[in-house]
């Protein structure tokens, strides 16, 4: 462990000290250096950051034993209740208001929720590992999501084509056993991490319904679970999947209208802020930008929907994902940052982009290269400093 890091663990156990916490001075520190790793340090500030930590610690068992139990109401009314109240209910009941009727729709978001949460960060082995804090009604025999899923043989036909780009079967969809029997070695009454991200977007959809759950929003609390469930005091992993619950539904305030299609041309849409990329990149470069609109007709579309929509989760492996987030998330003007930093993302790219056709641009840009993420984020900071809208302009654009 060298110095600087054992200085920079120093300066956060410092601040995280204090009786009553000096938010300011963590989002900085956040912003510019980073968390370092260890002592649940990370997960202690992304909750501070998102506003589910108080900032007089007195009052952190207080406010933790009211949005625990708060989820464990939330478990038992969304996943365990259904089953008592549609024993009760008839499956032809043509009441649109009949359980079984929701029951049915409930399966077809399931069956996206199932299908995207499998294939979670596939180059580490985390998801699939069995959480030591499983639902305890699994020993008694609560069927899992993901059982209901393989033992319904969900028909998805009205899932929707993924906007990220991803391709989505739309066909009456089979549980392909090749694609189950991987998991299938936990016994009863475990689960596997990923099974517990499903009963998290499960209950958020159910409790969101004007939003429900699109494909991506895995992407996006993937990296909140993994940091509350991995490498944190153990009361807090044992509670990981409530804070994560809460942690995920306050990001999602800020960003649900990137997830909803309607909203795309609007003010506050996804395409609002692919605007507000080609307005920066415009004012910082622009030969760079000239080559994008006007020369080879780069659309932000084709590459930076999703840098935006999914916080550049799926550009970088999880460890540059989570540093870049420890800036996104102590953004003072949350999301202004994350534009800086696509943008920064093309800018180091530019010899490359300049010398080359549309077809090798766009498949850069839609496979982004490895880079050292703190090289990327210096730039970012650049832009940001020296070449930046003001977030008042950003947010008039």
């Amino acid at each position: 462990m060298s110095a600087a890091y054992k200085q920079r663990v120093a300066e956060v156990d410092e601040l995280l000290g204090q009786e009553r916490l000096d938010v300011k001075k963590i989002r900085k520190f956040s912003f510019e250096h980073g968390l370092p790793e260890g002592a649940g340090r990370r997960a202690t500030v992304w909750k501070i950051l998102l506003d589910y930590l108080p900032r007089d610690v007195a009052e952190w068992p207080k406010c933790l034993a009211k949005t625990r139990k708060a989820y464990g109401e939330f478990v038992d009314e969304i996943i365990i209740n259904p089953h008592e109240q549609t024993n009760n209910d008839h499956p032809l009941n043509p009441n649109p208001d009949s359980q079984w009727n929701a029951y049915f729709k409930d399966n077809v978001v399931l069956s996206q929720i199932d299908k995207d949460v499998r294939r979670l960060c596939p180059d580490i082995s985390f998801f699939q590992q069995a959480t030591l804090y499983p639902l305890p009604s699994l020993a008694s025999g609560l069927e899992t999501l993901s059982d209901r899923v393989e033992r319904t043989c969900l028909e998805s036909a009205q899932v929707q084509t993924s906007r990220m780009g991803l391709t989505t079967n739309t066909q009456a969809r089979s549980v392909d056993k090749d694609e189950i029997e991987p998991y299938k070695l936990l016994a009863r009454g475990q689960e596997a991490h990923w099974q517990v991200v499903e009963r998290i977007l499960f209950i958020y959809a159910k409790l969101n319904p004007g939003i429900s759950y699109v494909q991506g929003m895995n992407e996006v609390i993937g990296p909140l679970y993994y940091i509350f469930a991995n490498n944190t005091p153990k009361e807090w992993q044992e509670h990981a999947e409530a804070d994560a619950f809460f942690c995920f539904t306050s990001m999602m305030a800020e960003i649900k209208d990137n997830f909803i299609k309607t909203l795309d041309d609007s003010a506050c849409g996804i395409g609002a802020m692919m605007v507000k990329l080609m307005k920066l990149l415009q004012g910082y470069d622009q030969p760079l930008h000239d080559l994008f609109v006007e020369k080879q007709s780069l659309s932000p579309q084709f590459y930076a929907f999703r840098w935006l929509t999914l916080l550049l989760s799926q550009e970088f492996n999880l460890p540059d994902v989570i540093r870049l987030w420890d800036s996104f998330l102590a953004d003072g003007h949350r999301f202004n940052f994350l534009i800086y930093t696509c943008c920064a993302m093309i800018v180091v790219q530019r010899d490359q982009l300049m010398a080359n056709d549309f077809s090798h641009n766009m498949k850069l840009l839609q496979n982004y290269p490895d880079i050292d993420v703190h090289v990327l984020l210096a730039k970012a900071m650049e832009i940001q400093e020296k070449h930046g809208l003001e977030p008042l302009d950003l947010l008039s654009v």
